[in-house]
């Protein structure tokens, strides 16, 4: 793995120790806390105005940290293209997430979009103890969903959409953070942010224009897009390249759980006795999974 400093050395000895679980796990507390927090621009911002403001203001911030255009001139062919493709999976997909969680509670949205993560890791199980640890989380996360199957039928829409997008997103990052060991993954991830930036704007831009001229929402968009849409993808870059795709994708079924976890902290969005539960089932089977050789 590179250093994440851009230039072609071997990663600092620190997070050679850090374990790539570890990784995973700041990347889940951080994929719901950013837009727990964009639920409450909702009341300043449209909601395409919102993932218009995650996308380009995390796109400048990789411009300014990585300048990853570098890393895009000197890929290889076959990994341009699939910058271009995550690139197009980011803004779609973050737009399609922000129109489902503007009227579902995150724990709802999270559990739907594990499931294309759930085929992903059974294409990957390969053991008995591995299957029950799957059962395992899947059993959490249905627990989680079917106490909070309420909303409109468009609502739904979103979120099953975001679905398949987010699994798109596993193959493709999965790909990305293992392409070119001649530069660093995460400056093809920002490769992919910068194009996403581009992407989006048709969708958001004109939505996004009136908190350009608010200082405060601005700042409160910027804060979502980097909580959201960098350190949360840094970390699963640093992850992927070094879990196998099918082991990152059970992990997934944290994302539900701590998104129930951030709802109640930042939106007051209390669990039921039956969503502790699902929380309990899915940490059960991340701790009896174990990757295959």
């Amino acid at each position: 793995m590179n250093a994440i400093d851009g230039k072609n050395r071997p990663a600092a000895p620190l997070l050679q120790r850090i374990p790539p679980h570890a990784f995973f796990v700041g990347s889940a507390i951080f994929h719901y806390l950013g837009p727990s927090f964009a639920v409450l621009l909702f009341a300043r911002v449209p909601v395409a105005g919102v993932a218009w403001l995650r996308i380009v203001s995390a796109a400048v911030v990789f411009a300014v940290w990585r300048r990853p255009w570098r890393a895009f001139l000197a890929a290889a062919s076959h990994t341009r293209w699939m910058i271009v493709a995550l690139g197009a999976v980011f803004a779609v997909m973050n737009y399609c997430f922000y129109r489902a969680i503007a009227e579902l509670p995150l724990g709802t949205v999270a559990a739907i979009e594990f499931m294309g993560p759930v085929a992903l890791a059974l294409a990957g199980a390969r053991s008995q103890r591995n299957m029950m640890a799957l059962a395992l989380t899947v059993a959490g996360v249905y627990m989680l969903t079917h106490v909070r199957l309420a909303g409109t039928p468009l609502a739904f829409a979103w979120a099953f959409a975001n679905a398949v997008l987010f699994t798109l997103y596993i193959v493709l990052a999965h790909g990305v953070a293992r392409a070119d060991p001649a530069t660093s993954p995460i400056d093809r991830l920002g490769a992919s942010m910068m194009l996403a930036g581009v992407i989006i704007s048709p969708l958001g831009f004109r939505d996004a224009v009136p908190a350009l001229l608010d200082p405060i929402t601005l700042c409160a968009g910027v804060a979502v897009g980097i909580s959201s849409s960098v350190i949360p993808y840094v970390f699963d870059q640093l992850a992927m390249s070094r879990l196998p795709r099918s082991t990152y994708a059970l992990f997934v079924a944290l994302l539900p759980a701590t998104a129930v976890i951030i709802g109640v902290i930042v939106l007051g969005q209390i669990p039921t006795f039956f969503e502790n539960v699902g929380v309990g089932l899915v940490a059960a089977g991340v701790a009896l999974h174990r990757p295959a050789p």
